[in-house]
């Protein structure tokens, strides 16, 4: 049996002498792995750096084998953002983070297209924003969406300043006024405010909250913790931050 699909590589191991192992986001079937002949060589490493997008084949006898992929390019993604560290940290975690906790061969489209956004945003300098909405997605996607809109207490959509590490729940400043210490902070990036210019303390503090609920639902659960990637991407964020108080 076979399919045709399109799909971003989440990553690429090498097996045996020459073959690989990929894992990819393809749009109709989710997080799918494949087995690459030559895929560890030279002249093929490069279309399966992880973040590329790719065109796909997969050929098995039996649909639970691991099959054979044949690809193709569509955006060499990856290859673009080799000169900018922040982006390619930005979209190595991405992979990583998805290659973690994405069931295998469970289609969830809203992340393929989440991963479309970010890939086609990271040319511009608001991806970053794009990038923790789509942590936002993975959490939604999985079933453990944050609720960040009206106030778990009040249903106001005013004033919501705080976060429920419990619920994931938004809470407004006068609720929360009995109990705050025991909430986390609603970063200004994620709440209803006017759109404006970030600063990357800004998307820190968006993925300091992601990453607690990602950490306490996704990984955790599964005796694992975030991905090395991840932890480069907020180095990265955190040098701006320090580059721009100095």
């Amino acid at each position: 049996m076979d399919w045709n699909d399109e799909a971003f590589v989440l990553s690429s191991r090498a097996h045996g002498e020459n073959a690989a192992i990929v894992a990819l986001l393809t749009r109709e079937r989710g997080r799918h792995a494949g087995l690459v002949h030559g895929g560890a060589s030279s002249s093929k490493r490069g279309l399966y750096q992880a973040g590329n997008h790719v065109r796909v084949q997969w050929r098995a006898r039996l649909a639970e084998h691991l099959g054979n992929y044949q690809t193709e390019m569509i955006s060499p993604y990856a290859a673009m953002a080799l000169d900018d560290p922040l982006r390619l940290a930005g979209l190595a975690s991405a992979c990583a983070i998805a290659d973690s906790v994405l069931p295998e061969r469970e289609p969830h489209v809203a992340v393929f297209d989440g991963f479309a956004a970010l890939s086609m945003s990271m040319e511009s300098e608001g991806w970053p924003l794009i990038y923790v909405r789509l942590e936002l997605g993975l959490l939604q996607e999985l079933g453990f969406g944050l609720e960040l809109d009206r106030c778990a207490l009040t249903g106001s959509s005013e004033d919501l300043a705080f976060v429920s590490p419990k619920s994931g729940r938004a809470v407004s400043v006068a609720a929360a006024a009995p109990y705050k210490e025991k909430l986390m902070p609603l970063p200004p990036i994620l709440a209803s405010t006017p759109r404006r210019d970030w600063a990357a303390a800004d998307y820190l503090a968006g993925l300091e909250l992601t990453g607690f609920f990602l950490e306490r639902h996704l990984f955790w659960p599964h005796g694992k913790t975030l991905p090395p990637a991840r932890t480069r991407l907020i180095d990265r964020l955190r040098d701006m931050t320090t580059i721009s108080s100095s």
